[in-house]
């Protein structure tokens, strides 16, 4: 294909979640699918219907789609069985998505060896399964799983795959370079070969980095012709992980001059969405990604900071606002002023630029974010932060005090019972409200105590829901991370016109941190809700 378009196909729900130390919940995906869509993603692979309870739940909640497609991931049918009598496939194409991504072998050694069919049999599999796919109503997409060694192995019987894929109706043909140890020549030739040899079907690339060539790889590909390239948020997957579809993007349309399902404008939410799975995941940013780490524009003193003064161009190869991300000097410690005034900007504060209050404002921000707090995970924490110090926002409420009891247990039955019971007492315009509660442990008994003395005060609070809770232990001030580090909290909150925040909180007591964060949760919906606080009792 000669045109100048690529289609971007994330796995990150599919292909991340298999990464180790990784485990979504089902807010998670609906979370991280509705990101990728508003970004520009055109293809949402969300998992694999009835592998697993999580991906049959989100199966059920897939989020409505503005831009990209939503698509259910299998495998072709099993050699001996029809489509209709194949559970597996029969509950991917039943999968109400806008497409499916089936995947089969290309390899002849696996053929043999994990199938332990005949190869022709295995063509036929390949093209059964994508028709029927394609009858259902669903845009079948087909993966050539183990394709280069394949290639490697048998020219002729992978080609012959990438023409049973043809026959089922396969709208894309994908290359995987499963085993992501094929070098960045061979992927160049092995794609300009399909390529030549089918005009009419159009090639997708996927990559693994376990040789650390998943980007090369990717646009080797691309350059040989393929126009879909799959990969996922900041990297995550199997092993080493795919192609980092957060440095991909940018590399296709900045330097190769690609057009892609994301606008030029929306390049500036890259960084965030990168934050936004390392949340998810509750995974510490990697500080020296490309494009998006916080040290990718990063000059110390020297002459590379001197020289950057003068011209960035001496030393960044773009603009870091094109992506989200923001230059800074280490030793001057000078930050770009115009970045925070985005950050607010998207927040919907307008700070004037002149405001002889905004430099200390900068300063404080970032000492916060040193000591722990994640103002780019907690949009909630720091539009009540600027709000503070540049407008008004009243004081609705103040925690006076709380206590926690924790009680180890054995019931009746011989089971062993962990149990937390919370006190907590809230002030509203010089009113007490104590209210106690038992939880499954002592943030959620505190957290329910609290939210419980608040809705007496403020009854539309009742509609307010916590969605997710992550808790990252911070290394303490000799860098050990022990049990005296600093503990920072996220906490998500939902209301009924579905309305999502989230607020951070940090401290050396984890409950106190939890506090912090619940504080500015509920302090940001009384905000936004235009309420004000109650006359003196």
């Amino acid at each position: 294909m000669a045109d100048n378009r690529i289609w971007l196909f994330d796995t990150t729900l599919r292909d991340g979640g298999q990464t180790r130390g990784i485990d979504f919940s089902v807010a998670d995906k609906v979370a991280i699918a509705q990101a990728l869509d508003n970004i520009g993603i055109d293809y949402v692979e969300g998992g694999w219907p009835g592998a697993n309870p999580t991906d049959d739940s989100f199966f059920t909640r897939f989020p409505t789609m503005k831009h990209a497609k939503s698509v259910a991931f299998g495998m072709t049918r099993r050699g001996g069985r029809s489509t209709a009598n194949d559970p597996g496939l029969v509950a991917v194409i039943n999968a109400e998505t806008d497409a499916t991504c089936l995947v089969g072998k290309t390899w002849d050694f696996h053929v043999k060896t994990a199938l332990g069919v005949t190869l022709e049999e295995n063509l036929h599999m390949i093209t059964d399964s994508l028709a029927a796919a394609k009858d259902k109503g669903r845009e079948p997409m087909f993966d050539c799983e183990h394709f280069f060694d394949g290639y490697k192995s048998s020219q002729s019987y992978a080609l012959d795959v990438v023409a049973a894929a043809r026959d089922g109706g396969a709208e894309w043909v994908v290359l995987c370079d499963t085993n992501g140890g094929t070098l960045t020549a061979d992927i160049y030739d092995a794609v300009k070969t399909v390529t030549r040899n089918f005009p009419d079907v159009r090639i997708g690339i996927h990559t693994h980095n376990d040789a650390g060539l998943a980007i090369a790889n990717t646009l080797a590909a691309v350059e040989a012709g393929a126009r879909q390239v799959q990969g996922t948020i900041n990297g995550i997957g199997e092993r080493c992980g795919n192609a980092n579809m957060i440095t991909l993007i940018p590399n296709l349309m900045l330097k190769l001059g690609y057009e892609t399902g994301v606008s030029t404008n929306h390049l500036v939410k890259l960084k965030k969405l990168s934050r936004m799975l390392d949340s998810r995941i509750n995974r510490l940013s990697n500080a020296h990604a490309p494009y998006v780490g916080d040290a990718a524009f990063a000059h110390k003193g020297g002459l590379h900071a001197s020289a950057a003064h003068k011209d960035p161009r001496t030393y960044e190869h773009i603009d870091p606002e094109v992506v989200g991300n923001s230059r800074q000097y280490v030793v001057s410690d000078q930050s770009g002023k115009s970045n925070f005034i985005a950050r607010f900007k998207e927040l919907g504060l307008m700070i004037d630029p002149k405001d002889q209050r905004l430099d200390g404002l900068i300063a404080e921000v970032k000492e916060l974010e040193f000591r722990g707090y994640a103002y780019d995970s907690a949009e909630a924490s720091l539009e009540l932060m600027v709000a503070r110090r540049l407008l008004t926002v009243p004081e609705y409420f103040s925690i006076g005090r709380f206590r926690v009891m924790d009680e180890r247990r054995f019931n009746s039955n011989g089971d062993l019972v962990v149990e937390s019971e919370a006190t907590a007492s809230v002030m509203v315009s010089g009113q007490s409200y104590h209210e106690a509660a038992v939880g499954n442990g002592p943030v959620n008994a505190v957290d329910t105590a609290i939210r419980k003395a608040l809705v007496r005060a403020y009854p539309s609070l009742a509609g307010v829901s916590l969605v997710d809770y992550k808790v990252r232990i911070l290394a303490g001030e000799e860098g050990d991370g022990g049990t005296d580090a600093v503990t920072r909290v996220l906490i998500q909150c939902r209301d009924n016109e579905g309305s999502n925040w989230t607020s951070v909180g940090v401290s050396t007591n984890i409950i106190d941190a939890s506090v912090i964060a619940l504080t500015d949760a509920m302090t940001w919906k009384l905000y936004h809700a235009g309420l004000t606080p109650p006359a003196d009792v």
